[in-house]
């Protein structure tokens, strides 16, 4: 069997590769190669990509695939919208991009460009890897048909909006492991080497107990897209989804998911329950849908350790967006600075890290994704945690949008299902906006919690 085809059936059929009767015939050391563990083949190999979702996140993922040193070509684009295709098309075909033998890495003509909600359906087959960066609401189903597909995956955080949604990813993400599926999710923090660094020593003790923190994401707020006449409301929703719970999960699981997840790792766990509050103090005009702009929250995890959670969008306020970690010994924060410090409670650096050479943590999650994908290694598995992760801040969300203090087993076993029971341009998303053009929204002490 020739290297390129040992290649291609890793990226085709990983899962199957390790079965008994498939192996057992063969010596140990070419088990192992079968397998995936670590076979080397040509970085000349093409590995095929396509990528849904086309908007500007899914656009610098795709730049950033073709940016490894593995020979990366885009071979097909899916989207909702066909102006976010052409685009996209436009930006990754300006830079002109060539493999080793001169071809370009964009090879997408007309028919392999695909547009509606079912054309991620017809751009995985055409693929080794899929980049899927849509609004999040939307993946759970397209993570659950790559995987069935028997594809690697990048894809963006967060990925879902409702526990309904998490289930599915967590069912995906077993079948993908039993696939030997790579798959790496973009909370990029867990690829930064300074956080990798930083998080190891906290792990090894260097701080001792971890008994307390803070994470922050406070900023001002995004963009609007204005409402056009004869839209119709499901186009209006996808072109604003950010505003949008079914499409988002509000701001606290769009953005803030980053710090929720540092939280978790240097925990090494997940919350046991939260309460908080939130509310809409400053965006509260129609044009910003359903979502709060400000929500703080106190996670609590197993061994009593409280995390405090702050998020917000106020325009012309101040801003900070990272992390900061209480224990035993000392305290962290900064981790996303040039410079970081575990400093003690005596005012002497416990380790100090300089991340001035370090690369962009964006390029190091498709450098290490692609490098295993050409080696046959199986290597990553985030899903399973970035869902848990999601599932924080989700849980978050309902305990502002409540009042409540809510439990994780209660938040991830909830009924409550955001998405729309039919998905075409002129269905009806579940939340609609009244008379005067404004949203129902949520109201501590009366909105069900779970």
């Amino acid at each position: 069997m020739t290297n390129e085809s040992n290649r291609r059936d890793f990226l085709k059929t990983s899962g199957l590769l390790t079965g008994s009767a498939l192996l057992g015939g063969l010596p140990f050391g070419a088990q192992a190669e079968m397998a995936g563990y670590g076979y080397h083949t040509s970085a000349n190999d093409t590995i095929k990509v396509a990528l849904i979702g086309c908007g500007g996140r899914g656009t610098g993922a795709a730049q950033q695939a073709l940016s490894t040193k593995q020979n990366v070509k885009i071979v097909a684009l899916a989207d909702a919208f066909r102006d976010r295709v052409d685009d996209a098309y436009k930006a990754l075909t300006e830079r002109g991009a060539k493999a080793a033998d001169g071809t370009p890495k964009v090879d997408i003509p007309e028919d392999r460009k695909f547009v509606g909600f079912d054309a991620y359906k017809q751009a995985i087959p055409l693929a080794d890897v899929v980049i899927l960066a849509t609004p999040p609401g939307f993946r759970p189903s397209h993570f659950e048909e790559a995987v069935r597909q028997g594809k690697h995956v990048f894809m963006e955080k967060p990925v879902a909006t409702d526990a309904p949604g998490i289930r599915r990813v967590l069912a995906a993400a077993e079948e993908a492991k039993r696939k030997k599926l790579n798959v790496v999710v973009g909370l990029q923090r867990r690829y930064q080497p300074s956080y990798r660094e930083m998080i190891k020593r906290i792990h090894d003790g260097a701080l001792g107990d971890i008994v307390g923190g803070q994470v922050y994401w406070i900023s001002g707020g995004v963009w609007h897209k204005p409402r056009k006449p004869n839209q119709t409301e499901m186009e209006y929703q996808m072109r604003n989804w950010y505003y949008f719970n079914w499409l988002c999960g509000d701001h606290i699981n769009e953005q803030h998911v980053h710090n929720i997840d540092v939280a978790n790792w240097v925990k090494n766990s997940y919350p046991v329950s939260c309460q908080g509050t939130g509310g809409r103090q400053v965006r509260t005009s129609k044009e910003d849908g359903e979502i709060f702009d400000h929500h703080i929250v106190d996670f609590v995890y197993a061994d009593g350790t409280t995390i405090n959670s702050q998020c917000r969008h106020y325009e012309g306020t101040f801003s900070r967006v990272d992390e900061m970690f209480l224990g035993t010994k000392g305290k962290v924060e900064g981790m996303e600075k040039r410079t970081s410090v575990l400093m003690g409670y005596n005012g002497q650096p416990i380790h100090t890290y300089d991340a001035k050479a370090d690369g962009n943590p964006y390029q190091i999650e498709h450098d290490e994704l692609f490098a295993a994908i050409a080696k046959g290694d199986y290597k990553f598995a985030d899903a399973e945690r970035v869902a848990k992760s999601t599932m924080t801040a989700i849980m978050g969300r309902m305990a502002t949008y409540s009042g409540k203090v809510v439990k994780w087993d209660e938040a991830l076993n909830s009924q409550i299902d955001l998405f729309p029971t039919t998905l075409a341009w002129d269905a009806m998303p579940k939340s609609l906006p009244d008379k005067d053009g404004f949203y129902p929204i949520a109201v501590p002490g009366k909105t069900i919690a779970v």
